[in-house]
């Protein structure tokens, strides 16, 4: 007799957050929100400054980036466009304790898909999928929060298994 596979051991892509960090406010700014929203097909919102550094003249709440985070069906194809620009090649030091993966991609024309564009410069972009299973919700939850169990935690070997075999990236 076949052993089941449980459900709830099943690994899925919680998220996928990407990420553009330009430094300062302006047009540079406006044209990366443009992009990473072209790229997405999600809305782009701006991140601030948490610190101020005069040798950058950064102030504190002074907007410097932009992010968005995909779910679902749009962040499984995104995720497949950005492996293809990376070869689907990931380093075992992409991976946390947690089995969650970031990931960076140098300029955003090697992104399938993405056009040159003469007036924007030449910028990249991080990408951080956050893998989970199903029930660790309970842990975040505003009512009757809980603590999930050491064997539903994702391990950082099971999330490169889960690269792997799912995503069929190759470790270097």
């Amino acid at each position: 007799m076949a052993e089941k596979e449980n459900p709830m051991k099943e690994i899925i892509i919680e998220k996928v957050t990407v990420n553009m960090g330009i430094g300062e406010p302006g047009e540079g700014l406006n044209s990366a929100k443009a992009l990473m929203e072209a790229l997405t097909g999600a809305t782009a919102i701006e991140t601030k400054a948490k610190d101020r550094n005069p040798t950058f003249k950064l102030r504190k709440g002074l907007p410097i980036g932009v992010k968005t985070t995909l779910r679902g069906g749009k962040a499984v194809a995104f995720l497949e466009k950005a492996l293809a620009a990376k070869k689907k090649v990931l380093s075992i030091s992409n991976f946390d304790g947690r089995g969650n993966f970031s990931f960076g991609i140098k300029e955003y024309i090697d992104f399938p898909g993405a056009k040159y564009n003469p007036n924007m410069a030449m910028i990249g972009f991080d990408v951080c999928v956050t893998l989970g299973r199903r029930g660790e919700r309970v842990k975040r939850r505003k009512l009757k929060t809980s603590k999930v169990g050491k064997a539903h935690v994702l391990t950082k070997e099971e999330g490169m298994e889960f690269a792997k075999s799912k995503l069929d990236v190759t470790m270097e």
